[in-house]
This record gives structure tokens, C-alpha cells and sequence, in this order.
């Protein structure tokens, strides 16, 4: 089974009005501003899923701030569960500094979604702040055994819309705040499992912390596959496309050019997140 464990669908009318949503929204605009950046709907997913022969996809909203967009937007990916219950894993998305953000996760993992992301924290990094509201988000789903998937990525290299100011030892902290979670790290963690290598204290820390590969054609030569493999293992590996970004036949182009065995590309493009997700 192939699982793409990192794409986002937008209900209809945010597809077809985006400038509507800019207004309180600085981050949706810095991403979608440019006509060139493609929103796409349930429906688009599927067919795009079934032209790339991917089976299940793990999706998700935006973390839109204000609840009257990100409850309506939840509401959707929920309906977009329902309606293809057999190809969409949804999780919950929404900015953890709105009030009772912690209610809005509930009602969604009640109404059937398997998580919690793509958070992010575009404006800043994990501060102390952000922390504080993360705890409520990140008990619900320790609780409940549910993933976390938070947006993070490299402190160096180019800039793009999206990058964000955090550091690898903010990123670090943050894990070592939640030891007890799983998390899923977007964008490769940044390159925080490079230090996995270290003798003490990380490989431990990092136990129940996964790595996705949204965006990497983007960012990464196609031997990041085989380099995060043998430090981290496949099995902390989970293969996701960021789409709408870039579709999943490009990435499987710079999968089988990274030479990674069989048996650990099968590990990342679906039986880790399949295991993860509790699809069966």
C-alpha cells in the first residue's frame, strides 16, 4: 500500500475566492498569493491518487487563525473522510493560540479525524508561549495515541514563502517538552535526524519522532533518502509529497535514483504510516 502522509485539500469556495481569505490571514497569502500555488479540493486529490497510483492519503487544512475559517475548513476534510473512507485519512488543522483550540481538536478526533497537523508556527519558533498552548493539543492526542504533525524546516540555505525562524535546538526542546507523543516532523525535520548519529541522548529523544519528506525535490538531493536511512532507519521515515506542491511520480523518480533497498522504500511510502495511522 502506498500512503502519502502530507497533503492539502481546501473546500471549494476557498479554491475559487482565495484573495477572500487574505485579509487576518498573513501567512495564507505569503503561500498562496501566486496564482502558481495550487489549492485543490477532495475530488482532485482522488483523481491525481488515482492517475499516480497512490491508495491512502493522509490530508489536512491550513492553520488558518481565525476559527471561523479553520472550524468550516475541518469540517470539510471531515466530510472529505466520510466521503472516501477507503483513500483519506484526515487530521485536525487550526492555529493552537485560538481560543479553546483544545475543544475544536476534540470535536474533530470525534468526528473522525486521526490527528492533529500541519501545525505551524510560521512568525516565530517554539517559544516557551508556544509551548504552553501546544500542551493542551498534545495531551488530547497522547491520550488518544494520535500523531502530531508540526511544520519545520532547515535554519540555513535559501529562503521561500514559509520558512520559518526556527532552530534545530528550538525544534529539539519542543520534542524533549512532549517525549510521550508521536510526532511527525514535516520537510525532514530540518535535518534534525542527522544528529541521531550522536552517541548520547538524541537517538533516545527522538523514539517516537517520525520524519516526512514534504518538499524534498525542493530542498534535497535525491541521496537524502538513503542518508536519512541509514542514520535515523526507514522505519522513522514517512513518505509525503506536500500536495498539491509536487505530485508523487516526481518523487518516485528520485527514490529509486537514491538507492535505497526495496524492502525501505516499501517502509517509507506506506507501511510506517500505515502502521502510524492504524490503516489496516
Amino acid at each position: 500500500m502506498i500512503i502519502d502522509a502530507h497533503t492539502h485539500i481546501f473546500p471549494d469556495h476557498i479554491c475559487e475566492s482565495r484573495g477572500a481569505y487574505f485579509e487576518g490571514e498573513p501567512e495564507f497569502k505569503l503561500l498562496y498569493e501566486s496564482p502558481k500555488a495550487k489549492l485543490v479540493n477532495a475530488d482532485a486529490l482522488v483523481t491525481e491518487m488515482d492517475a499516480q497510483g497512490v491508495d491512502m492519503s493522509i490530508a489536512f487544512g491550513f492553520p488558518w487563525h481565525h476559527p471561523e475559517i479553520f472550524k468550516p475548513h475541518n469540517d470539510y476534510i471531515m466530510e472529505a473522510v466520510a466521503r472516501y473512507p477507503d483513500r483519506i485519512k484526515g487530521l485536525c488543522c487550526l492555529d493552537v493560540f485560538a481560543d479553546n483550540a483544545a475543544d475544536e481538536v476534540e470535536r474533530c478526533i470525534s468526528g473522525g479525524l486521526s490527528g492533529v497537523g500541519e501545525l505551524a508556527f510560521y512568525q516565530g519558533g517554539f517559544e516557551s508561549d508556544t509551548l504552553d498552548r501546544l500542551g493542551p493539543v498534545m495531551a488530547i492526542c497522547r491520550e488518544k495515541n494520535l500523531p502530531v504533525l508540526i511544520h519545520t524546516n532547515e535554519p540555513i540555505g535559501h529562503q521561500y514563502p514559509g520558512k520559518t525562524p526556527n532552530t534545530l535546538s528550538q525544534i529539539y526542546e519542543m520534542i524533549k517538552h512532549f517525549p510521550e507523543n508521536n510526532i511527525i516532523l514535516a520537510h525532514w525535520g530540518g535535518g534534525l535526524f542527522f544528529y541521531m548519529l550522536m552517541k548520547r541522548e538524541v537517538r533516545e529523544t527522538l523514539g517516537n519522532v517520525y520524519f516526512d519528506t514534504a518538499a524534498s525535490p525542493f530542498l534535497y538531493t535525491p541521496a537524502i533518502y538513503s542518508v536519512a536511512e541509514s542514520v535515523a532507519g526507514a522505519e522513522k521515515i514517512l513518505w509525503g509529497t506536500d500536495y498539491p506542491l509536487i505530485k508523487p511520480d516526481r518523487y518516485f523518480k528520485e527514490i529509486e535514483k537514491s538507492g535505497v533497498s526495496e524492502g525501505a522504500a516499501k517502509q517509507m511510502m506506506g507501511e510506517n504510516a500505515a502502521r502510524l495511522f492504524s490503516i489496516i
